[in-house]
Parts: structure tokens; sequence; C-alpha cells
């Protein structure tokens, strides 16, 4: 994989048929550093398409252009023939393909330019023509905007470009809260307050927008599915599939559940598992020195970053749970 930095020369032209897409179920980040990405390449006459592999959460229509994306699921036809037809493949917020889920096959097989800009640990770096993939970056909306102002166009970051950029920062770094907020996270969100960004909309479009069921679902869920383990400085929510019926739970509406947990005193890790239709999805978040990253590889068929990664399990939700408390038990001297 040859440095990103070769592509800048030609992004602003010839004109090409760019495609761009992200991990399955994309959060703010991936749709922000997507929507980002594509509204800045079509300044210089190029034919975009962002394609996400699965639907996104409703919250995160009200962004520029999402009314244009495809859903490989639902719009297999017209995405496949994107994909074929593409020149440049983008692949944002994810480093390895099986991440797209059933895109994933397609994508290894398109005869293209692909370019990878990531932040996640461990990339398939062979995969990839060109790219990035820096651990220590807190988003890869801010590895877009890097990839911008480093290319010479930070003119291009218009209001569109900003709005999107800013939700997947201010998300992915927990409202600015999170270890990997640099000084460089501060002054890109400076230059891009200078360029007209009105951040208290769009942190209203992020955290206001949800149906009154979501709030209602958070409450049972504390109250009723959240076990602490003092002893081993853990907490874990359980998810059953009973739950996600009563409250009509739909995509995103979990989203930044597991970080509740995190505010009681002690707690250094916090598990969540979801029962959904296919498999058991695990979500990981850490305080200090606990490696989430080496965790779910280890133990839940996944990873992620240090203080924060998934996994998943074929498992039934009641012995997926059964495996956690056991390598819970197996980790209590880093749990300490």
């Amino acid at each position: 994989m040859k440095p990103v930095s070769e592509i800048y020369g030609q992004l602003a032209g010839p004109a090409r048929k760019v495609v761009i897409t992200m991990h399955q179920k994309p959060d703010a980040d991936a749709m922000g550093s997507s929507l980002g990405l594509a509204n800045f390449l079509i300044q210089f006459g190029h034919q975009v398409t962002v394609i996400s592999p699965t639907n996104w959460a409703r919250w995160l229509n009200w962004m520029p252009g999402c009314d244009a994306v495809l859903n490989y699921e639902a719009e297999k036809e017209k995405a496949s023939a994107a994909l074929d037809e593409a020149e440049w493949l983008f692949c944002l917020d994810f480093n390895i393909f099986y991440r797209t889920k059933t895109m994933a096959d397609h994508l290894k097989a398109m005869n293209c330019i692909k370019v990878l800009i990531d932040h996640h640990q461990e990339p398939d770096a062979p995969s990839f023509d060109y790219g990035v993939s820096d651990t220590r970056k807190s988003s890869t909306c801010e590895m877009v905007f890097d990839l911008i102002t480093a290319s010479g166009h930070g003119d291009k970051i218009t209001l569109q470009v900003a709005e999107c950029l800013y939700a997947g920062v201010v998300t992915d770094t927990g409202s600015f809260r999170f270890a990997s907020v640099t000084e460089g996270v501060h002054r890109m969100v400076a230059d891009l307050k200078a360029k007209g960004l009105d951040h208290a909309t769009v942190h209203d479009n992020l955290f206001n927008n949800f149906l009154e069921n979501r709030l209602r679902f958070i409450g049972h869920i504390l109250l009723h599915r959240m076990e602490i383990f003092y002893e081993f400085n853990t907490a874990l929510i359980a998810i059953t599939k009973a739950d996600l019926l009563r409250y009509q739970v739909k995509t995103g509406d979990t989203d930044g559940l597991v970080n509740f947990p995190q505010s009681i005193q002690g707690i250094k890790l916090v598990a969540l598992v979801i029962d959904r239709d296919e498999e058991r999805k695990w979500s990981f978040r850490s305080k200090g020195d606990f490696d989430c990253n080496t965790f779910a590889r280890k133990y839940f068929n996944g990873g992620g970053h240090y203080n924060a990664a998934g996994g998943h399990s074929k498992e039934s939700l009641n012995d997926t749970v059964a495996r956690f408390k056991e390598v819970m038990r197996e980790n209590y001297d880093l749990l300490q």
C-alpha cells in the first residue's frame, strides 16, 4: 500500500467515476467521512457514488448528500453497477473487506484503484493500492480533513463538507472527552468554525433527534439488563431480542449505550452484547490500560481500538454471556 499522499496530485482531475464506501451499519464517523469526502470530490467534476453495505440510523439522514447514498442490500443492482464502473474506490472507516458484510466479495474482485483511509488497528494493507492507516487519529473524519488540507485544497471545505466532518469527530471523540483528542482535533474544529460551521445545529441533529421509545428503552436496559461486577471493575449489559422488539428498536438506537456505565466510579471495562437475528454483537469500552482490541480479537472474533472495540459470536445470548464472565475472571489481574 503506497502513501495516500501520492494521489494528491490526481484529486483535481481528470474527472473519474468514484465510489466511496464504509463499514456495515455505519455510524456518524463512517457516514460523515464518506459524505465529507464525496462533497469535496464532486467539486472537481468527479462522478461520485456513496454506497453503504447496509441500512443506517435515521438520525444520520440530515447529512448533506445522505439522500443519495445507496444501500447495497436494498439496492444491490444499482450499487453493483456503480462498483463495476468505478475507477477509484475509497474505503473509509474500515480496513478489511469483511467489515462490509455481503459487499465484501464484490470489493475484493474489483479491478480499480483502491484507497484506504482508516484509524483502526491491523489493516489489510495488501488489499489497497494507496492509503493511510493511523490509529492515533481521533476519527476517520479527522483523516479526511487532513487529506483535504494536506493536498492543498482547504478552500474546498464547504459548509456541507464541514458539517459532515464535524459530525464524525464529535461522536468518535465522545464530544471531545476521549484520550484520542489532540490539539490537532481542536485546530480542525477551529478551522471548520472559521468556515461557517454551526456546531450547535450539528449537535442537535446528532443528539436530540430520537423518538420517545429510545429513551424508554435506555431506561429499561439500565434498570433491568445492567450487571456490575465490582470485584472485576466491570459492567455488563446484555440486551435480548425481546427488548428490541418491545421498544421497536431500529438501527442506531443502541449507539452510545455502551458508554453509560463508564460514568460509574471504578469501572474499567464495559461490555455490551445485543441478541441480533444472525449473531450476538459485542461492544467493549475501557479506561486506562485495558486493551479492548486485544480482548475482542482473542475472545470474540473482533477488534478495533485500544479503548474501544467490537466483536461477535454465533453462540446463544446466554452462552456468550457465560463465556464473557469466564474470560472476565481470566483477566482479573488486568482489570485491577
